[in-house]
């Protein structure tokens, strides 16, 4: 019995080939057109799977895109509080204003539901409003 790839088995006619070292083993003479072809069927076949499955992982759905702004959005409060926190112990926290400059620089994905995406965008607006005061800053010291 030889397998020959994704059909599965089938029964080869003839001499049994010889065996090499390490389990591999070459086909009889009679034999090599018919393996030969199937194992050409059987390489496209799984290139055509693996684009398939490449196609559905690059996807997104509404539940991912969803995540990922909600991430974003929480990300962006959290600089935002990071912030606060540098200027009320008199800091100027110029690194998270840049931490800040690069979470409102990240493409926002725009979700469905019409609140979230109001949400998002005070969030992004409230951001921008915190860089623009602190290059305000800069340019008057």
């Amino acid at each position: 019995m030889k397998v020959t790839g994704p059909s599965g088995p089938s029964a080869s006619q003839g001499a049994r080939p010889a065996k090499a070292a390490g389990g591999f083993s070459v086909p009889a003479s009679g034999a090599g057109a018919p393996a030969g072809a199937a194992t050409t069927t059987a390489a496209v076949s799984g290139v055509a799977g693996v684009s398939a499955l490449m196609a559905l992982q690059g996807v997104e759905d509404a539940t991912e895109r969803r995540r990922r702004a909600i991430r974003r959005g929480g990300g962006l409060l959290d600089r935002l509080d990071e912030l606060k926190l540098a200027l009320l112990a008199g800091e100027a926290g110029e690194a998270t204003l840049e931490r800040l400059g690069r979470g409102l620089r990240e493409e926002r994905p725009v979700d469905l539901d019409p609140a979230l995406n109001s949400l998002l965008a005070q969030i992004d607006l409230r951001a921008a409003v915190e860089l623009a005061k602190a290059d305000l800053r800069r340019s008057a010291a």
